[in-house]
């Protein structure tokens, strides 16, 4: 049974969340600001992190960021009221694998958190339990491990699942309805700047000159190949 941390400050929000992740047949457990749920998620256990930017005592922000700064890697998706697009891209720089702007359908958030589990859970069991070199990184998707002449390189969930679709699909072009059908999901509302950004951090981890890009390359007013 996948087991699901949510933490928010809404005793509404909360509720609701508890009665549908059980429903789906999740194991919920709950935090009810920062400071606790970034104790919790440091204590381990979890399968998926639902996060609330706006909570007491510490954001959604800074414990995602020092969750990733203590290498967990679990997925995050953070729940915000903030629908400006610098807000999404800082929580996915920060480490987030995805975001959901309050308020939100419930069926949206179910199907995100179903895919998240479904890409991690595929990755485990996947026969591609190997290190895989790509340009400098080498790189494992079954355990999501990265790093360059053997030093670590963090990366978040998100990232290894963009690399990996890319990867899959290599000496192929990948358009950006690619991607956002098949890594975000049908109802997402990332957008292809969202893309972009991902792919320029990739290749900041990847190229030996990121300015000048020979593994994943730009199909201008299509999308991407990686080369490999």
């Amino acid at each position: 049974m996948y087991k699901i941390l949510v933490v928010d400050d809404e005793p509404n929000m909360v509720k609701g969340l508890i009665d549908n992740l059980e429903f789906e047949g999740y194991e919920v457990d709950t935090a009810t600001d920062g400071e606790a749920g970034l104790n919790k998620i440091i204590s381990g256990g979890y399968n998926l992190i639902l996060l609330d930017v706006m909570m007491p005592k510490m954001s959604g922000f800074d414990a995602c960021k020092k969750a990733r700064e203590r290498g967990i890697k679990t997925p995050i998706i953070l729940l915000t009221a903030k629908g400006e697009e610098i807000d999404k891209v800082v929580g996915l720089e920060l480490g987030a694998d995805d975001y959901v702007t309050k308020p939100f359908s419930l069926r949206e958030l179910l199907a995100r958190v179903k895919a998240i589990l479904r890409r991690t859970s595929d990755a485990a069991s996947t026969s591609q339990n190997a290190d895989i070199t790509i340009g400098k990184l080498t790189v494992n998707f079954s355990t999501y491990t990265a790093s360059v002449k053997k030093k670590s390189v963090e990366m978040t969930h998100k990232e290894f699942d963009v690399l990996n679709y890319l990867y899959t699909n290599r000496n192929k072009t990948v358009t950006r309805d690619d991607l956002l059908k098949d890594v975000w999901g049908p109802d997402t509302y990332t957008t292809s700047r969202t893309i972009d950004n991902f792919i320029l951090k990739l290749r900041q981890k990847i190229e030996g000159d990121p300015n000048h890009p020979k593994i994943i390359l730009t199909v201008h007013g299509l999308g991407y190949k990686l080369i490999g």
